[in-house]
């Protein structure tokens, strides 16, 4: 049993994404039958909805939009990781109206597509420590050289669950292992950071091979353990580096030599216990 923590959904005739100009590949609609259909066959069994960075006044109609199509018969989706603006005055007013909706299940702002200080600011941190007793975890989603960035925030919030995406986004295709393994360690001794194995194919080269990912999942694997770890999909980003299912069998053969009970613990339990699914 597999539950995908990290799935993108893209309508564009119902929300705008200014970023899809920028790459071209994922310029294009990609709705929940296009998934379902290939996420069943390779043993998923339910699904997170990662907010996609659509424009701000579009928010709200993200997480409307999803959880109608939650309603929908056969789908796969059981909740959603909302985008947030913590830097602004109005959070709190957002946080209470999010809190009456338990199919949102955490937060994420994607802070290297903003100036490294506005995760430095004040009333971010404030408002990130607002997320204390909420039940509501937040997705971290930074370079290798912005995670003393989130080690910052984990440190100021210790009481708040963070989630570090995509392995700590490392440079596989440029080599940058060296650049990124020091702060991934630094911020696995922070018992409030889970690491999310996902992401990492559509870094590597275009022909990348399982040997290319196998140093990042070994240090982060020793980082973290298997009980701060899940599984997502990125899909369809990761269609830029192989698709679905070749990013499913590149994690089983990493897992290979993994207990069952940790396996499970990667694809499914940690993920249940979490978002408390």
């Amino acid at each position: 049993m597999i539950i995908d923590t990290h799935l993108h959904l893209i309508y564009r005739d119902r929300l705008s994404y200014p970023w899809l100009a920028s790459v071209p590949p994922l310029d294009a609609d990609f709705t929940q039958e296009i998934y379902a259909r290939e996420a069943r066959r390779v043993g998923i069994v339910a699904a997170l909805h990662m907010e996609v960075d659509v424009a701000e006044s579009d928010i709200p109609r993200e997480t409307e939009m999803v959880e109608a199509l939650a309603r929908e018969e056969g789908s796969l989706l059981v909740g959603a990781i909302a985008a947030c603006r913590p830097e602004v005055q109005d959070f709190p007013a957002y946080l209470e109206t999010v809190l009456a909706n338990p199919f949102v299940r955490g937060f994420r702002r994607v802070l290297h597509v903003v100036p490294d200080d506005v995760s430095e600011g004040v009333l971010f941190r404030e408002n990130i420590k607002r997320l204390a007793g909420t039940g509501l975890n937040f997705d971290l989603c930074v370079l290798p050289h912005q995670i003393e960035k989130a080690i910052a925030l984990a440190d100021l919030a210790p009481d708040v669950s963070f989630v570090l995406d995509h392995c700590g986004v490392p440079d596989i295709k440029g080599g940058g292992f060296d650049v990124w393994k020091g702060p991934v360690a630094e911020i696995a001794r922070r018992p409030n950071v889970t690491v999310k194995l996902s992401g990492i194919p559509a870094y590597g080269a275009e022909n990348w091979t399982l040997e290319d990912l196998k140093p990042y999942f070994t240090h982060v694997a020793d980082s973290f353990g298997f009980d701060r770890m899940v599984w997502g999909s990125d899909w369809p980003v990761c269609t830029l580096g192989g698709g679905l299912s070749t990013w499913i069998g590149a994690t089983q053969a990493l897992l290979s030599g993994v207990s069952l009970e940790d396996k499970a613990r990667v694809f499914a339990d940690n993920a249940k216990r979490l978002w408390k699914l």
